[in-house]
């Protein structure tokens, strides 16, 4: 069965609101939740830095534990944590009192989350945590729970009001919650010295992953680079520009880049001279071409590309000498952004 959608007259009938009401009071939402994360930035303080520093010296992981939204809340910054280099695991407060509790050990640290800090769900959790001696971290919004005065560090994650228009779903609460948990997460990230490297190996399945791990060796093409001496003509320019992707090295004996002879510069020579085949390269050249090297980041050479306005850069190693040319729409298509 298809639900009714009430016209206009029905809806004020109904009393629901208008659509240019109901819009205002979206971007009310918005603005409410902002307010709620931003009030957090004044309560990092030395419980915080006691959390991180606590998270930091432990020989075990995280656990992170919350019922309802904060369950799901929760879920989000184990997630975030195990990503950046801390290791955790979401640990449900039900099913842990029937089994689960064997994932727990003495040298983790807990991350509670509950908006009251009175979720019956986590007593028993929090009793068998006491009871093993692993030390707490209470996200919560009552500062004077239960939660709170079981939890060694209590981060305060309080809102005014929630954004819903009855002050009871979960709103402004999870989004503090979660932004806590992400300041943590960050935290830790920086603490530990975590970088791009580290974040590439643990995503390096996704499009994230392939951006951090692509090196330009690994596009480039190596086998039959498209090079000419200084004295070759123009004529013989034509012929590689044609079949080898637009973009031509020039390089001495040793194999050292001079310059660059591109299909925009034999357009240009054209232009301007008609009768161009004699010319030499060395004449036509960009002596001062962008270059690439193998061990670069593929995304940090499409960058150079993009600023120079250029389709290929010849790559060379630490000497000058050239060892491949990469083409944009390689690195395109390899997933360098």
């Amino acid at each position: 069965m298809s639900a009714h959608v009430m016209d206009p007259a029905e809806a004020a009938a109904e009393g629901a609101l208008s659509l240019e009401e109901t819009l205002r009071r979206a971007r009310r939402v918005i603005r409410q939740e902002a307010q709620s994360v931003a009030a957090l930035e004044d309560r990092i303080g030395d419980a915080f830095a006691g959390a991180v520093e606590a998270i930091l010296a432990s020989d075990g992981r995280v656990i992170v534990a919350g019922i309802g939204k904060s369950g799901i809340i929760g879920r989000k910054i184990a997630s975030t944590l195990t990503s950046t280099g801390t290791p955790a695991t979401f640990l449900h407060p039900v099913e842990a009192l029937h089994g689960d509790l064997g994932i727990v050990g003495a040298g983790d640290v807990a991350i509670l989350l509950s908006k009251s800090g009175e979720s019956s769900e986590l007593r028993g959790l929090l009793e068998y945590l006491g009871r093993l001696g692993v030390r707490v971290v209470a996200l919560t919004g009552r500062m004077d729970s239960s939660l709170a005065r079981h939890a060694e560090w209590v981060l305060d994650c309080s809102v005014a009001e929630e954004a819903c228009p009855h002050d009871l779903a979960p709103t402004s609460s999870t989004t503090a919650a979660l932004a806590m948990g992400d300041a943590l997460a960050v935290a830790l990230l920086l603490r530990r010295g975590f970088g791009r490297e580290d974040f590439a190996r643990y995503h390096p399945g996704g499009a994230l992953g392939r951006q951090l791990l692509l090196r330009v060796r690994d596009v480039m093409v190596d086998g039959d680079v498209p090079v000419l001496p200084p004295d070759a003509t123009m004529r013989q320019a034509v012929v590689l520009l044609a079949e080898r992707r637009g973009t031509v090295a020039v390089v001495d004996n040793a194999g050292l880049l001079l310059g660059v002879v591109t299909s925009g510069d034999l357009t240009r020579l054209m232009e301007r001279e008609e009768h161009f085949f004699p010319i030499s390269v060395s004449e036509v050249m960009t002596r001062t071409p962008r270059t690439a090297e193998p061990d670069q980041l593929a995304a940090a050479a499409v960058g150079v590309m993009e600023r120079a306005g250029v389709m290929a850069l010849p790559v060379v190693d630490g000497e000058g000498r050239v060892v491949g040319m990469v083409h944009l729409h390689d690195l395109m298509r390899a997933g360098a952004v």
